[in-house]
């Protein structure tokens, strides 16, 4: 048993280029998508079910907190694979209007030491309408599912809400709710884009085209003030909930880095966590809150549960930890939350906001 273990493949994985272990992790994954018998196994070895931890958002159950964070699955291949692993959600994309091969290699580097990652990527998906075409497969499906848009590369600063109403109204008739993603460090300008002016304008327009949710995900590297005046803005003009963080532009949190692209994993938890927690007393009974970043356990988790946050995501500690990370949170979580005498979820978020 110990030679299948993850620590023992994960060590053959990291020999690999990145991006091909990406790739090849892809392969197995999209081999489990197609197969019902291994999704069954997966399911037995894998998913946690406990009321103590099941929540109603966007019309549809969330059988726990653990999501899967944009980015990994750029292209909707793995929606019922990470079901099958435990996840309570997925979140898929980022997808573009137009299909794009994100930024010349080498744009994705591990950074070992920090149980980190650095990715330069660049929105590489296959495009709107390949993801449309993917999505109607699950139009009844009870799985939740988001859906994380983004503006093209060639896509000028000028014309980029154009670009975000093409995706909404393609979009919008898919998944459960829909993310806004202005704050990539990997799209020039794209992070400009998070100012009052075009939050306003981008929510207005959403929600005249649209009665999808839709989300705001900002990122770690603005101070606590101008991260709730902004969320403040999206909220007020139809956001219906915020994910914070994205990927941190702070090299100077490890001498390991290169100086180009976003950090992710464990340097990225302190920020994402002193961000979150100022989110938190703000908007944590007034608007759905994601956490996100560095989260790598039940521990970790259930300080941003008490923080605001209703759901959490991971991403990079899927990597460093392996399949069983949601199995591992979901188990430790219904420990905590009975340890201290909760007997839902939904008592214990936001817990530290009201003491």
């Amino acid at each position: 048993m110990q030679f299948i273990s993850y620590e023992n493949l994960k060590k053959l994985l990291f020999k690999l280029d990145p991006e091909n272990a990406h790739s090849l992790a892809n392969f197995a994954l999209r081999m489990v998508e197609r197969s019902s018998l291994l999704q069954t196994i997966l399911t037995k070895l894998f998913v946690i079910k406990d009321p103590i931890l099941s929540q109603e958002f966007f019309g549809k159950t969330f059988d726990n907190p653990i999501g899967l964070g944009a980015g990994f699955d750029k292209d909707g291949d793995h929606i019922e694979t990470m079901k099958a692993l435990g996840f309570g959600f997925t979140e898929i994309g980022t997808v573009t209007p137009k299909p794009q091969n994100g930024n010349p290699k080498p744009r994705l580097f591990r950074l070992i030491e920090d149980n980190s990652i650095q990715n330069a990527m660049g929105f590489n998906n296959h495009g709107m309408e390949a993801m449309s075409a993917k999505l109607k497969n699950y139009s009844n499906s009870t799985y939740p599912i988001g859906i994380n848009i983004g503006k093209n590369k060639t896509t000028s600063e000028e014309d980029a809400l154009g670009d975000y109403e093409i995706l909404i109204k393609h979009l919008g008739g898919f998944g459960d709710y829909i993310v806004i993603n202005i704050s990539s460090p990997n799209t020039p300008g794209l992070r400009n884009l998070q100012n009052e002016k075009f939050i306003t304008s981008l929510f207005t327009m959403a929600k005249s085209i649209t009665t999808k949710p839709i989300l705001l995900k900002i990122a770690p590297d603005m101070s606590s003030e101008d991260a709730i005046a902004l969320c403040k803005v999206a909220v007020n003009a139809g956001a219906s909930g915020i994910i914070a963080t994205n990927t941190t532009i702070d090299y100077s949190l490890t001498p390991h880095a290169k100086n180009f692209g976003g950090i992710s994993g464990e340097l990225l938890k302190e920020k994402s966590r002193i961000l979150f927690k100022a989110l938190g007393k703000e908007f944590y009974d007034k608007t759905l809150l994601i956490s996100v970043g560095g989260i790598d356990s039940a521990k970790e988790a259930y300080e941003r549960i008490k923080d605001g946050a209703s759901l959490i995501q991971v991403y990079t500690m899927l990597i460093y930890k392996g399949p069983s990370l949601a199995k591992d949170i979901n188990t430790g979580l219904i420990e905590l939350l009975k340890k201290d005498g909760y007997t839902h979820i939904s008592q214990a978020i936001g817990a530290n906001c009201k003491a």
